[in-house]
């Protein structure tokens, strides 16, 4: 062989093996910068917010679920603690179900009650 063709070949590998150490330091240092620049995920950031709206939904609705209230005092329905309210309606249930049906429904009605709307107004022309 000769010397001329040895160099020849000689630089070509070394071109090689320095392209392909630039590409791979390039590529590091994206990989690098990817890395260290990264925000979190929206899809965690969304979990965090949702656990956080769940958890100042259970804090403002704590009271409503385990203290005695007025709910609407002058229609007289009082809030009962949810556990002392199953247990009510249980017994209810127990002792006599239609019973327990009928002063269910007459609790709701009177809850949800509509009053009708007004008539409208006579028209001076009639």
């Amino acid at each position: 062989m000769n010397p001329e063709s040895v160099r020849q070949k000689t630089r070509a590998g070394a071109v090689i093996v320095a392209a392909l150490g630039t590409f791979l330091v390039v590529a590091l240092l994206v990989r690098l910068m990817q890395w260290n620049t990264a925000s979190p995920s929206a899809l965690e950031v969304r979990a965090a917010e949702r656990l956080r709206i769940l958890d100042d939904f259970k804090a403002a609705n704590e009271p409503l679920l385990n203290k005695y209230d007025w709910q609407d005092q002058a229609k007289g329905f009082v809030r009962v603690p949810i556990e002392r309210a199953k247990q009510l309606m249980l017994e209810q249930w127990q002792r006599d179900p239609a019973a327990a049906r009928s002063n269910l429904m007459a609790r709701a009605a009177k809850e949800f009650y509509i009053p009708p709307p007004a008539p409208p107004p006579k028209n001076i022309y009639e």
